[in-house]
């Protein structure tokens, strides 16, 4: 006979095993299940090919150009995104400080955002959700200068407050 512990019953000793059981075989299915990879770059383009199937796209610094099919959301901080021929994207399309071009037979099934650069769509470009367009480059400077301001003046509010704190009180005499 094997000896247990008191707390663990030897009734439950069969559904452990099948639990740990079950966890082994679904275990590899889940790391598998994902198919289509996610890209993200910062400072080096991103082409997905003709014949290429992602998830989602994100360059944070470059730009992204678009052939195949993006399963998910194309996003571009600081640089363009470009979808040529027949490419796709299920997903939202959003350029931050930089130009987005849908080509003709394109196909986005979301939203199209372009804060701070230009949009450039052709008539023949599909597009299932809204466009919007915050063009030209002076958005840019609030758009960044805002969240700077804002960190600063938090900054300078937490070195007030530890200067008044860390003040002895004042003794009368």
């Amino acid at each position: 006979m094997v000896y247990l512990p008191h707390r663990v019953s030897q009734h439950r000793l069969p559904g452990v095993a099948v639990a740990c059981f079950l966890i082994i075989l679904i275990l590899p299915t889940v790391a598998f299940a994902k198919t289509n990879p996610d890209r993200t770059q910062f400072g080096h383009n991103i082409t997905v090919g003709p014949n290429e199937a992602v998830s989602d796209v994100t360059c944070i610094g470059c730009s992204i150009r678009i052939r195949g099919q993006v399963s998910g959301d194309a996003t571009s901080i600081g640089g363009s995104i470009f979808i040529e021929e027949q490419g796709q994207v299920a997903g939202d399309v959003t350029a931050v400080a930089g130009n987005a071009r849908l080509d003709k037979e394109v196909k986005v099934a979301g939203d199209v955002t372009v804060v701070g650069g230009e949009l450039r769509r052709d008539p023949e470009a599909s597009v299932a959700g809204d466009v919007t367009n915050v063009g030209g480059r002076g958005w840019i400077i609030p758009i960044l200068l805002v969240p700077l301001v804002l960190f600063g003046l938090l900054i300078a509010f937490v070195v007030w407050l530890i200067q008044r704190l860390s003040r002895p009180a004042a003794v009368p005499a």
